[in-house]
């Protein structure tokens, strides 16, 4: 019961990667309120929480729109107390090469991927701050740090949404207020499934090496280094960029 008494936002905890560290909070005592823009998938979260005898409720929004991140989280505010801890998962992957890659899509996926970081952390800090401490993370990507072919616009959301995060938390410090990123490699997810190739091989054409030990990340994987940045046992890690992926960013 790690967490007891806290209360913990996650967005993007519909599925995958979000919905296991909705399910890693709450399963260490946290209050989690699982945020997601289908409303009816973080609801079948929530509710398996709550079938195990965990504190979890749903919450639609769109972490796109400054203001329904707002109303989410005062309405979060109200029924837990102000957030302890925020961990930014939402977001989305458009591939294709650089040159054929329309305007729209470009801007989607930096309006889920950098601006909703923006708005959840902006929303979660502002109330952080009287209370003195709090955690927020952001699940980016090892596509951040390393070039991805076809993948440009994915990775330059993650770069951004990961120095964000790490400015932030340079502002948060004097507050006690520590921000910290987590970047997963290819994880076992629908966003995964989605591509094509063996992530474990890796593709000399598009300049990928593979995972050194041999195998996709599980959503838990990633949780449980969420979990860890999330408690006391990293108190004094700050501004930090962890790596889970197996070792394919060498």
């Amino acid at each position: 019961m790690e967490f007891h008494g806290r209360h913990a936002l996650v967005t993007g905890a519909g599925q995958g990667i979000g919905a296991a560290v909705a399910a890693a909070l709450a399963g260490a005592g946290a209050a989690v309120t699982a945020l997601d823009l289908d409303g009816a998938r973080a609801e079948r979260v929530a509710a398996r929480l709550r079938a195990d005898g965990r504190q979890a409720v749903a919450r639609q929004a769109d972490v796109t729109d400054p203001a329904c991140v707002e109303r989410a989280v005062a309405a979060a505010e109200a029924e837990h107390g102000p957030p302890a801890i925020l961990v930014n998962v939402a977001g989305v992957l458009r591939t294709g090469p650089v040159l054929e890659c329309a305007d729209a899509d470009w801007q989607h996926v930096f309006s889920v991927n950098a601006a909703g970081v923006f708005h959840a952390s902006r929303a979660a800090a502002t109330r952080m701050i009287p209370e003195r401490r709090g955690v927020i993370i952001t699940v980016g990507s090892n596509a951040a740090g390393v070039p991805r072919a076809l993948m440009a616009a994915y990775a330059a959301s993650k770069a951004a949404a990961t120095m964000f995060t790490k400015c932030l938390g340079l502002e948060l410090a004097p507050y006690g207020i520590r921000c910290n990123v987590v970047a997963p490699g290819s994880t076992d997810t629908a966003m995964q499934r989605f591509l094509n190739g063996d992530p474990v091989q890796g593709s000399p054409r598009l300049y990928r090496v593979g995972i050194p030990l041999g195998r996709v990340a599980d959503p838990a994987d990633v949780a449980e280094a969420v979990l860890f940045l999330a408690s006391d046992r990293a108190r004094h890690i700050t501004l930090h960029d962890l790596y889970v992926d197996g070792g394919a960013s060498l």
